[in-house]
């Protein structure tokens, strides 16, 4: 099995589906989901970094860095949205 696979075990659609689907979620789980998504990315990067790829471990951290800054800003759409959803 590949480490790092060109597509996603069990879904069969695009990528571009795939990210309008998580983008028309509430932006609670939005949040949710990019943060679960970076906290996989630090898990890679104390990995690849224990395996000396500091380099791609830096470039990584960054990345999960930006993607918690997204994830703040998608939960703070959340809270401008929460009292305008239906319950």
């Amino acid at each position: 099995m590949e480490n790092h696979p060109r597509d996603i075990k069990g879904y069969e659609g695009k990528l571009e589906e795939l990210a309008k689907s998580v983008g028309n979620m509430a932006y609670d789980q939005t949040a949710l989901f990019i943060k679960t998504l970076a906290d996989d990315l630090v898990q890679q990067t104390n990995s690849d970094y224990s395996l000396g790829k500091e380099q791609l471990a830096t470039e990584l951290y960054e990345t999960a860095s930006r993607l918690y800054y997204a994830r703040n800003s998608m939960y703070s759409a959340w809270k401008i949205c929460e009292p305008h959803m239906k319950k």
